[in-house]
């Protein structure tokens, strides 16, 4: 699930770019998934809803969405839109 602003939407993320390490700015591209505090890339492929959204470097609010686990509400993750403006 996303929440973007207020509003809850189902989506499907399907795999990650890279992990990138934060310290060197090395790109793993061998890396299928994300453990906590890690960051990479991971396009949403497809939402059950429409969202109204600016970029993050226009709006920072609309432009940022959490990622939670549909089964417990627990966040799993937290996204920027970059695209498009």
């Amino acid at each position: 699930m996303v929440k973007h602003t207020t509003r809850w939407v189902r989506a499907v993320v399907k795999d990650i770019h890279y992990r990138l390490d934060v310290n060197t700015l090395h790109r793993d591209e061998s890396a299928h998934s994300l453990t906590l505090n890690e960051v990479g890339p991971c396009p949403v492929c497809g939402l059950t809803q429409p969202l109204f959204y600016d970029s993050y470097r226009r709006n920072r609010t609309t432009g940022s969405f959490i990622v939670a686990s549909e089964q417990t509400n627990v966040t799993v993750g937290a996204g920027m839109i970059l695209g498009p403006d």
